[in-house]
């Protein structure tokens, strides 16, 4: 069964998830981001929400967790939730 870790931020409008990717892209700490501009309760934790296996998230963050480049700030990704930048830390198999 595939599993993977990611982080991510949650941020309300596409244009703050792009500026913040820039941000991160410069040089600036996912984590650190994370913890002053995402929206969801997961920036205590520098935007990690642990290991999890596919269908255990939104379907449109599944799909980039489970497919796209590890190490990568990946996103814009729209969810109902928002708008996502994601780094998939890890996956398995």
């Amino acid at each position: 069964m595939a599993r993977a870790s990611a982080r991510h931020i949650l941020v309300a409008s596409k244009e703050a998830c792009e500026n913040l990717k820039t941000q991160i892209e410069a040089g600036a700490d996912f984590a650190d981001v994370a913890r002053q501009h995402s929206l969801c309760p997961s920036k205590n934790q520098g935007g990690s929400l642990g290991e999890f296996g596919p269908g255990q998230m939104v379907k449109e963050f599944d799909q980039v967790v489970f497919t796209g480049e590890v190490g990568k700030v990946l996103g814009p990704v729209q969810t109902q939730f928002g708008f996502h930048l994601i780094e998939v830390t890890k996956r398995s198999e």
